[in-house]
């Protein structure tokens, strides 16, 4: 049995078309695809994002068992600062992509897949056994809400004038429509916007209240649909999809997140990777045509299988289809490859990412 967020009901009141989506029932699309996703490109669109994990860090030991289990430095934020991590296994593979929230000195929170809250939770468990901490699921606590693209700011700074200064990766407690909200400003579209983080009681009320003020922005609702395709455009990955724990972030192009002048699970794995050189890594795809490339298709160079699909769409905001791949590593930028589309091929050349570039602020964090 699929579980409901606390939008179920808004969303059936919307016309949403439902879907199973990591055991949650899901707004794949509302109005379109096409619309929700041109929403988000050029005025503000919210999404339900209340299916994902949060899991809380608590106790003494909070920064340096963080510092351990993430890859990224969780100890050089401050109170309030948030950053992007993967966290690895000792091989190096991928156990989750997340963003880690530094709440106060001794506390944070840990935002997660949705596909991966029981397997993430189990893991940081059994890593803090050696360490000062607590781990709480809280999952069932807390509704998400994301307000998306470039009016977003617009949006919410009228109804809270301050969170127009929080910085990109920040976040803040605000009371919003009377409710104690933590807003962040992150998100996984490639624009500006804000993630609101409130009771799973309160969330109704917030999103209920976000469309009374958001007609005059043209704020529209928008599904798993629109979210796939802005999360493509902008190049960002997909757990499951184009990372799994038989990944590392080196070959995923994460090594940004990867900071080897401290110690964490997966760095010896991941040391040794970086001096032998990887073998292949994720690359950017532009296909002729408006046919899609899926998920594990072949990509084919004089006869010969070079790599594998693993997203793939046909983006709206740029006309074209675009894909991401696992390719071998002597491929270049501007190569051209074949993708097998189950029978017939299609010629496609590899591209610098990200495809798109929008709204979204930057950080030197």
């Amino acid at each position: 049995m699929a579980k409901k967020t606390p939008l179920y009901e808004e969303h059936v009141a919307l016309g949403a078309k439902l879907v199973d989506f990591a055991g949650w029932m899901m707004p794949l699309q509302y109005e379109s695809i096409v619309s929700e996703v041109e929403a988000v490109r050029k005025n503000v669109a919210v999404f339900d994002v209340s299916h994902m994990g949060e899991i809380r860090i608590s106790g003494s030991d909070t920064a340096m068992f963080l510092d351990w289990l993430l890859t990224n430095s969780f100890s050089a934020l401050n109170v309030g600062q948030a950053v992007y991590s993967v966290m690895c296994n000792e091989k190096g593979g991928i156990i989750d992509d997340l963003i880690a929230y530094r709440i106060a000195d001794n506390e944070a929170l840990l935002v997660v897949n949705a596909a991966n809250t029981q397997k993430d939770f189990d893991w940081i468990k059994l890593q803090s056994k050696e360490f000062n901490v607590q781990v709480d699921d809280l999952s069932n606590e807390y509704g998400l809400i994301a307000v998306q693209g470039p009016k977003s700011e617009s949006l919410l700074s009228s109804v809270v004038q301050e969170v127009s200064s929080l910085k990109y990766y920040h976040s803040a407690e605000f009371t919003i429509f009377n409710k104690k909200c933590m807003v962040s400003r992150t998100g996984y579209t490639g624009e500006d916007g804000f993630e609101i983080c409130c009771s799973w009681e309160d969330t109704p009320h917030i999103w209920r209240s976000l469309f009374e003020i958001g007609e005059s922005f043209r704020m529209k609702p928008a599904g798993l649909g629109a979210r796939d395709v802005c999360r493509l455009e902008a190049s960002y990955l997909l757990y499951g999809n184009d990372m799994d724990e038989t990944v590392t972030p080196l070959e995923a192009g994460l090594g940004w997140v990867v900071k080897f002048e401290k110690d964490f699970v997966g760095k010896d794995a991941l040391l040794s990777q970086k001096e032998r050189g990887i073998s292949r890594r994720i690359r950017g795809l532009k296909l002729e045509g408006k046919r899609i490339a899926r998920h594990g298709m072949a990509i084919l160079k004089d006869g010969k299988q070079v790599g594998t699909v693993t997203s793939g769409t046909f983006s709206p905001t740029l006309q074209s289809s675009i894909a991401l791949a696992m390719l071998d590593a002597s491929l270049k930028i501007g190569d051209r490859v074949l993708v097998d589309l189950k029978g017939a091929t299609l010629e496609a050349q590899i591209v610098k990412l990200p495809f798109y570039r929008g709204s979204v602020k930057t950080t030197s964090v």
